[in-house]
């Protein structure tokens, strides 16, 4: 039984609390949050234990830390759970610090513990059929990636102002998602925005609506758009385009149920959040981080994927602000 300390018991540890809940290899021994009633509304549920962050990181009965907290925060608790020997599960991104994330990888890689970058995405089952298929030739070479991500409304601007702005806080799922499917790394990047929602976003210093060209060194060219509304639900769509055919995973619905009269045909509209959109994503991702450390082995995405994923997200925000493309370094 893997014994696991939660750190962060807001809306993102709550789902990771269901998750380890549901599987029967692991508990939630421990939970800290700066919140003393959020900590101890999840330990009761849980059955867990209410604890300090530095009494779960130093616990001889916790063998992994869930790290769930606000992004400020990662870089002291990875450092203190690497340096207890502890496996590390840690949501993104793991730092807005390009330096900082690389003394984590050399933390993590001296303490030998195990480490996965919270990319969700990855284990959507739709997402994860369609890589699968991809890696099975099924369309041969790709050639064109689309991303697409629209959230169904704007998150505070108060929330806005510590995000690290939408291509670190938002677009960084979609670039993760992007070396997934594409398989090269890419080498050049061009990045624009706007704020078209919420005029207070701009007067923050970020953008609402931004889309993103990027290439490798073979040619190989992705395209992400993301918005911060979508009138119709939570739209999350991918395609891939190869030299002999195209993949593509569409919106999950409330239904699949379809209406059809004279007046044409109707469908449900898409689920309208990400708790429900990815549900099945968290707990597959729990999973897997779970058995790769009772068997040993290195989580996937691992620290390097959050690095890289940040060098993305850092590259398109300087982007933005000079209208250039940027050329990418090597990581």
């Amino acid at each position: 039984m893997l014994r696991i300390g939660l750190l962060g018991c807001g809306r993102i540890g709550q789902v990771h609390a269901r998750s380890i809940g549901a599987l029967g290899e692991a508990r939630v021994t421990a939970v800290a949050d700066a919140m003393p009633a959020a900590a101890g509304a999840l330990a009761a549920s849980t059955g867990a234990e209410v604890r300090e962050v530095e009494a779960i990181l130093s616990a001889p009965d916790i063998d992994a830390v869930v790290i769930g907290t606000p992004t400020d925060a990662h870089f002291g608790q990875i450092m203190g759970a690497a340096k207890a020997g502890k496996a590390i599960f840690c949501e993104k991104p793991v730092d807005m610090s390009v330096d900082n994330i690389r003394a984590c990888m050399e933390a993590v890689s001296a303490a030998g513990v195990p480490f996965l970058t919270g990319f969700n995405r990855r284990f959507d089952p739709n997402f994860a059929a369609l890589r699968a298929r991809l890696k099975q030739g099924a369309i041969g070479a790709v050639e064109l990636v689309s991303i697409t991500s629209r959230d169904p409304a704007p998150p505070p601007v108060s929330y806005i102002e510590r995000s690290g702005g939408l291509f670190r806080d938002m677009m960084i799922h979609d670039f993760d998602m992007a070396r997934f499917l594409m398989g090269e790394e890419f080498v050049r990047l061009h990045a624009m925005g706007s704020a078209l929602v919420d005029p207070a976003i701009g007067e923050a210093g970020d953008v609402d609506t931004a889309a993103v060209i990027l290439t490798t060194a073979s040619g190989r060219i992705c395209q992400i758009s993301n918005s911060r509304r979508a009138a119709y639900g939570y739209d999350q769509r991918i395609e891939v385009h190869g030299e002999r055919g195209m993949l593509r995973a569409e919106n999950q619905l409330e239904t699949t149920v379809e209406l059809a009269t004279e007046a044409g045909f109707a469908r449900d509209p898409a689920q309208h959040f990400f708790l429900e959109r990815y549900e099945a994503a968290y707990l597959a991702e729990m999973r897997a981080f779970v058995e790769a450390v009772t068997s040993g082995s290195q989580p996937d995405p691992g620290i390097e994927d959050g690095l890289r994923a940040q060098m993305l997200a850092d590259a398109a925000t300087q982007s933005r602000q000079t209208g250039q493309p940027v050329d990418l370094p090597a990581a």
